[in-house]
C-alpha cells in the first residue's frame, strides 16, 4: 500500500522509491514490487536507450483504482495522529 501511495503523483525510479522508504530493506521493496507487478497493479518500464539501464514504475488503471481507498486511509492516519 505505502508504494501504491507514492506512485499516485507519477511514475518513480526504484532508488526513488528507496529514498522514500529508507527503513524498508531493497530485497523487501524488491519482492513487493515484483508481486505488485506480478498481480497488475504496476507496470514496470524499462528503458534501454543508453546505459545506464532505467527503471521506472507506474499504476497501472487497476492500481490507479485504489487511489480513492489510499487517500482515504492515509486521510484516516493523518486524522488518527491528531486525535
Amino acid at each position: 500500500m505505502v508504494i501504491i501511495y507514492y506512485l499516485i503523483e507519477g511514475p518513480l525510479r526504484y532508488s526513488e522509491l528507496r529514498k522514500q522508504m529508507p527503513s524498508v530493506t531493497e530485497r523487501t521493496l524488491s519482492l513487493q514490487l515484483n508481486t505488485l507487478e506480478s498481480d497488475g497493479t504496476i507496470d514496470r518500464k524499462v528503458y534501454t536507450t543508453k546505459p545506464p539501464l532505467k527503471v521506472a514504475y507506474t499504476l497501472t488503471n487497476l492500481g490507479k483504482s485504489l487511489i480513492p481507498l489510499i487517500n482515504a486511509i492515509a486521510d484516516w492516519g493523518r486524522k488518527a495522529d491528531e486525535a
